[in-house]
């Protein structure tokens, strides 16, 4: 995972989405043997065991939260809301993103996409649980394996879930408009969705959340907090299944300059909220940000700004944003700040409000780490058995992409 040459490509747009030498059938075998073939790696059941077990973890905290009730977590006057929501919106922003990510792109004609949509769109699955956009990109490739795989059940299986797909020209007219369809569709609902869950906090009084910059930064969040989990997932399986040829550096360098706007629209949204504190005159505004900054939870603050803000400028550098450790890491650094960045909202606007005489702290309990780490293992437990039984990138298209010398070939 150390640095990779990358070097800009021939004229032709699709050359440098994908490596030399592709043809048709290379792409179709290398695609689906990563589902089809017979013996799954070590490092995936290990994967799925410790991601199934956090799952059970999960189970064992919502049956004790079912029969005890919410007073197992850290939950008080005046810190009414807390882990959960700080995680309720974390993961619907991940899960947004995801859908946003591959809509817009698509919509944009953007060939870079085609290796990353799927991350995308199956990110949003298991976090969000939206799946029809998804599902639809995935029929051409369910017909692939059913007619690919060796084992009746498979056959059957996966031919149930082709539709009866058969690639005809009807077929793909078809296709071609219900995907079009649900991208746009999908851009303004995701839109504004994520701002209805921004207004939640902005139609308040509470200080810190009473501001109308809350709409754009939260959606601009949810992009910021996507693309960083995007890499995350795309780094280390790029390395394992030996995807170079179809996950370029350009689609790496790519994502990271992406992030670096979004983070950069994001740290624009917190020097305006501690303008605005500041501008508006409200005393109570004004000593939220003095609080957030100076008070009990200033290393959350300063931890979120130095995850989302200062460590994504070395992106700036070429030598940074094309080193996969860097990156991968620095991803994994701004998923962890966006997770900062709900909780100083939530938390640090509600522990000191307008009375002294109700202030309060917050201290989570086992059980609210255990229900968020919970979460956690479903997620990854969902991808891993994604990345098992379904072709985590399009083969359909990214033979579309292909450069027209080679389709020639074929």
């Amino acid at each position: 995972m150390a640095n990779e040459p990358y070097t800009e490509g021939p004229i032709h747009a699709s050359v440098q989405v994908v490596g030399p030498g592709l043809t048709f059938a290379s792409v179709t075998d290398k695609i689906s043997s990563l589902v089809l073939k017979r013996k799954t790696p070590l490092w995936w059941f290990i994967g799925f065991a410790v991601s199934f077990l956090l799952v059970q973890l999960l189970l064992l905290t919502i049956t004790h939260l079912v029969f005890t009730g919410i007073g197992i977590w850290g939950n008080n006057v005046p810190i009414g809301w807390a882990f959960d929501i700080i995680n309720f919106v974390w993961w619907i922003g991940i899960g947004h993103a995801g859908t946003l990510i591959s809509a817009i792109l698509l919509l944009l004609r953007q060939q870079w996409r085609t290796s990353i949509n799927r991350f995308a769109e199956a990110m949003t699955l298991f976090a969000v649980a939206s799946a029809g956009f998804w599902f639809i990109g995935l029929i051409p490739d369910f017909a692939t394996l059913r007619d690919r795989a060796r084992s009746k059940p498979f056959q059957i299986i996966y031919g149930m879930l082709a539709m009866g797909w058969r690639g005809s020209a009807r077929h793909w007219h078809r296709y071609e408009m219900a995907y079009l369809l649900l991208a746009g569709l999908a851009t303004p609902l995701v839109l504004s969705v994520h701002t209805i869950v921004s207004l939640d906090f902005a139609v308040g009084v509470i200080p810190g959340w009473h501001a109308t910059i809350f709409p754009p930064y939260f959606v601009a969040g949810a992009i910021y907090a996507g693309f960083a989990m995007v890499l995350v997932l795309t780094i280390p399986l790029r390395r394992l299944y030996g995807l170079e040829d179809f996950i370029t550096m350009r689609h790496i360098e790519n994502m990271a300059k992406v992030m670096l706007a979004t983070g950069l629209i994001v740290a624009y949204g917190y020097i305006m909220e501690a303008f605005f504190g500041w501008y508006s005159g409200n005393i109570y505004e004004r000593f939220m940000i003095y609080n957030r900054m100076t008070g009990p939870y200033k290393w959350f603050y300063w931890s979120l700004i130095l995850c989302n803000v200062l460590a994504p400028q070395i992106i700036w550098f070429k030598r940074f944003r094309t080193n996969l450790v860097v990156l991968f890491l620095l991803s994994i650094v701004v998923s962890v700040g966006m997770w900062l960045e709900r909780f100083v909202i939530i938390v640090t606007s509600l522990h000191r409000d307008f009375l002294p005489s109700a202030w309060g702290m917050y201290s989570p309990t086992v059980w609210d780490f255990s229900m968020f780490i919970g979460t956690i293992g479903l997620f990854f437990a969902l991808l891993f058995l994604f990345i098992r039984f379904l072709p985590i990138i399009s083969i359909f298209e990214m033979r579309t992409i292909l450069p027209e010398a080679e389709v020639e070939e074929e």
